[in-house]
């Protein structure tokens, strides 16, 4: 299994130094969150940090994928604005090229994002057909740059669910380009069926993976062993994907490097487990 940890639970850190933790940690990849302090995408020098940055992954073995999940990147009153509903869409659509660019210059394969929320009072249809719009224009620059979108369904936004991802992807034709990230936590917040049977049906569209522990209903993001889900199973579902599994905790930033330890040996026990069919892994070892 292909571990990788997401950036933004590094904020604290300058980028150079979180990748040589999570690879001395034994992490193989690292899901980089394009922010302010981490591949700052409004800077004059980010084309030469980037082939700083696309050295270093090299020497230290880290495949990457691109995120774009920053909470204040675009706005500094409003997180996660504008959207690719927005009336200023424009800027968020800029925001996304220029993160295939910075992914192609990088070698990376995938570039994460999401929808947003609906606009209030805005009809479903709408808010679907103006998102559709905008991501048929970015699948352009898709096929240009060689890259996938890696889409998110996630929980408050407009498109939430697997039910809301099929929904855009049909409206896109079924883009060979369109992919799926799939976030174990939140189907295990948001998703009627089982664990087992989400997995099923996202893994053929599925192009990147975030795991992390959750609690149904929930959304907040967990470390391993504080929520409700058996990653026994979900590993063992997992068997034979070949993209990167990325710890996604953002609020973590404060102990990043114990915390990165801690998730990197759970998520060994669990796959050593799942090759076994023992269920049951109990709480994370070394917790204070």
């Amino acid at each position: 299994m292909n571990w990788a940890y997401c950036t933004n639970g590094f904020a604290g850190h300058r980028l150079p130094e979180a990748l040589a933790v999570l690879a001395d940690l034994g992490y193989t990849g690292a899901a980089i969150t394009l922010d302010h302090g981490h591949l700052d995408p409004r800077s004059p020098g980010l084309a030469g940090e980037v082939s700083r940055i696309a050295g270093i992954c090299a020497r230290l073995g880290l495949g990457v994928v691109v995120e774009t999940g920053g909470r204040y990147t675009l706005d500094p009153l409003r997180k996660h604005h504008p959207t690719l509903i927005s009336e200023d869409a424009g800027r968020r659509a800029e925001f996304l090229i220029t993160a295939m660019r910075v992914a192609a210059d990088l070698g990376a394969p995938v570039v994460h994002l999401w929808s947003g929320g609906r606009p209030g009072g805005m009809p479903e249809a709408e808010a679907y057909t103006r998102l559709a719009r905008q991501c048929a224009r970015l699948l352009d620059e898709a096929d240009r740059a060689g890259v996938t979108l890696g889409f998110e369904p996630e929980p408050g936004m407009l498109v939430a669910d697997l039910d809301g991802y099929e929904r855009l992807r049909g409206m896109l034709g079924g883009h060979p380009r369109f992919g799926l990230t799939l976030d174990i936590g939140h189907c295990h917040c948001v998703e009627p069926e089982d664990l087992d049977t989400c997995l099923r049906r996202a893994l053929p569209y599925t192009v990147h993976v975030q795991i992390e522990d959750m609690r149904r209903g929930v959304h907040e993001h967990l470390e391993f062993g504080e929520g409700e889900i058996d990653f026994v199973p979900v590993l063992a579902a997992l068997r034979g994907y070949p993209g990167l599994v990325a710890v996604e905790l953002a609020r973590h930033s404060h102990a990043a490097p114990q915390v990165a330890r801690r998730s990197i040996e759970f998520l060994r026990r669990a796959h050593e487990r799942a090759g076994t069919g023992v269920a049951d892994l109990g709480r994370p070892a070394g917790r204070g």
